[in-house]
């Protein structure tokens, strides 16, 4: 079950580059932050006319209740998101959320895997479980795209990095590395990535009988169930909705 939605004009704190084609926005987003759970997402209006259409779905990498600011962290990839990158401290963003199912926070010894953009809800995942001694788990194809390994610091007690080209951490993907990291005796496990990843990381998280929360990234139209454009198959022989009924699942709801 979703929180409440709310329709807000945030302001623009700041829209700073943290790696090649990828930025951090910070929004000042009071109603917003207040009832922000790990796993939800927001929906964009990224510019003040009807062009483009549709908003833009971004998960929540972030929320300060002190500073009332909402991060999300999003890579240039076409016309929406290089309007983004224009926007500038003070301007007005209409935003809609938090939307979806989010994480259920029920791991004492938790391990989070990530890969892309998918690490990004890990972020405020791994804030609201700290102090617990939570484990992180990410991959890339190279050092360059594991630029997020200096936002879990604060938070993690380890944190576990794989790279393609072995550039740096393991040589390898995260799969790979999963083997040795589940024989560490972890109570749940967090994923967020592309579908394959989680895939994989599903079958070896079942085979070693821990529980699991997944968060399935999926083209989003409406964010609010109506449009059935993001659904996935479900093991109970329906069709869940991904932006109402997840974005986040229990690894045995979902058909993989």
């Amino acid at each position: 079950m979703s929180l409440p939605k709310t329709l807000e004009n945030t302001a623009v704190i700041s829209n700073m580059e943290v790696s090649p084609n990828i930025r951090k926005l910070i929004l000042y987003a009071p109603n917003i932050v207040s009832q922000a759970r790990p796993g939800q997402f927001v929906h964009l209006k990224v510019s003040a006319s009807s062009d483009p259409l549709l908003r833009r779905p971004f998960s929540i990498g972030s929320v300060s209740l002190k500073d009332n600011a909402l991060t999300i962290f999003y890579r240039i990839v076409g016309r929406g998101t290089e309007m983004m990158a224009q926007l500038k401290e003070n301007d007005v963003v209409n935003c809609l959320g938090p939307l979806g199912r989010g994480f259920e926070l029920n791991g004492k010894r938790p391990l989070l895997i990530g890969g892309g953009m998918g690490i990004a809800p890990l972020l405020f995942l791994a804030e609201r479980l700290y102090p617990r001694p939570s484990q992180v788990l990410i991959g890339g194809r190279t050092e360059t795209e594991l630029f997020w390994r200096r936002f879990f610091t604060a938070s993690c007690e380890r944190i576990v990095l794989t790279t393609d080209d072995g550039s740096i951490g393991m040589r390898g993907t995260t799969i790979d590395a999963l083997p040795e990291l589940l024989a560490e005796k972890f109570d749940m496990v967090y994923a967020c990535g592309p579908k394959l990843m989680l895939k994989g990381v599903v079958d070896k998280v079942r085979d070693a009988g821990i529980p699991c929360q997944v968060s399935l990234e999926e083209h989003m139209a409406c964010g609010l169930g109506a449009c059935l454009s993001c659904t996935c198959q479900a093991t109970d022989g329906t069709r869940k909705k991904i932006c109402a009924d997840g974005p986040v699942f229990w690894a045995k709801e979902v058909v993989w």
